[in-house]
């Protein structure tokens, strides 16, 4: 349970970090904290959210990159 705990923080200090710091990349985010699941039981365990974590990670990490590229 702790592990899971530890995967949910890490996803929402990174979300919290991507609205701060990169809010253009926020807003192309198709998540929104009022979206309802579309099943009623959806299923939700630590492999999906530690993808989700990892596609996170991954996007900031490619938009960073493209940034740079961009400024030089």
């Amino acid at each position: 349970m702790k592990d899971l705990q530890k995967v949910l923080t890490d996803i929402t200090q990174l979300t919290i970090d991507i609205e701060t710091n990169y809010p253009e990349l926020y807003r192309s985010l198709d998540e929104n904290p009022l979206t309802l699941p579309i099943s009623k039981h959806p299923h939700m365990d630590k492999k999906v959210l530690t993808d989700y974590l990892a596609s996170l990670k991954q996007l900031l990490d490619r938009y960073v990159q493209e940034e740079k590229i961009n400024k030089q």
